[in-house]
């Protein structure tokens, strides 16, 4: 069982700032990517950002130069620094790990996610 626990929502002001962290816990063999994505009411879920177990990154557009993703491979810890945070931020934000697994004698590799938290940005 694989476990993905994010923290650090809540409401911010236009302009402000938040810190995400989500930690993966379990009976993982390795983390291969970790990401965030978001569901506002109304829309789908959408990649935010995602990061390789070799730091390699991702963002999308609406969130670049303004998000910074990091990740804590000793903790199996992704965070998600927001800052000038806008209202258009409002959503439900999701953590991601893309796990490999031990099932028996092999590996298996599986999308874990977390249960969400919402970020809320008043204008």
């Amino acid at each position: 069982q694989v476990q993905v626990v994010e923290s650090g929502g809540g409401l911010v002001q236009a302009g402000g700032s938040l810190r995400l962290s989500c930690a993966a816990s379990g009976s993982i063999f390795s983390i291969n990517a970790m990401g965030w994505y978001r569901q506002a009411p109304g829309k789908q879920r959408e990649l935010v950002a995602a990061i390789t177990g070799d730091s390699s990154t991702n963002y999308a557009d609406s969130v670049k130069g303004r998000f910074t993703i990091s990740r804590d491979n000793a903790k199996n810890t992704v965070y998600l620094q927001m800052n000038s945070l806008k209202p258009e931020d409002t959503a439900v934000y999701y953590c991601n790990a893309d796990c490999t697994v031990v099932v028996g004698q092999k590996t298996r590799q599986y999308d874990y996610w977390g249960q969400g938290t919402q970020v809320t940005v008043s204008s």
